[in-house]
């Protein structure tokens, strides 16, 4: 009988830790799949809400800026509007060390091509972009 509080125990242990681990997964999936769809559509409106409340941009090889959610939107807003979406997809995508999440994409647009770097960290349980790099290809 004691055998199986402990095979109970651990049982419970593990499922609740399975259950846990999935949950992040779907919660990273959601995350990505949101600012992929946006960045697709060249929606700013959209890819804003996956904004933390700071958001460091660096487009065409420019310097880092960081900007509130709300100008970052508008920032983003003016590049979609220069440079029109075409096609974006994520060529790899993982998690560092820190638990972060990262993207290397390609957005491409009726003129050019951009490898673009996207990071995020997670918030009050939500993976929300804190850093987007454009780098013309």
């Amino acid at each position: 009988m004691k055998n199986f509080k402990h095979i109970a125990v651990v049982f419970s242990v593990l499922l609740v830790a399975v259950f846990f681990t999935a949950g992040q997964a779907v919660a990273q999936g959601d995350a990505m799949g949101s600012v992929k769809a946006a960045m697709k559509t060249g929606s700013a409106k959209e890819l804003s809400k996956n904004f933390s409340s700071m958001v460091e941009l660096t487009l065409d090889g420019g310097e880092a800026t960081s900007y509130s959610n709300t100008q970052a939107e508008f920032v983003m807003k003016n590049f979609f509007a220069k440079n029109a979406p075409v096609d974006f997809s994520v060529n790899h995508n993982g998690t560092s060390d820190k638990g972060q999440l990262y993207a290397i994409g390609t957005y491409t647009s009726k003129g050019d091509s951009y490898t673009v770097l996207i990071r995020m960290k997670s918030a009050n349980g939500r993976y929300l972009i804190h850093s987007m790099n454009f780098i013309k290809d």
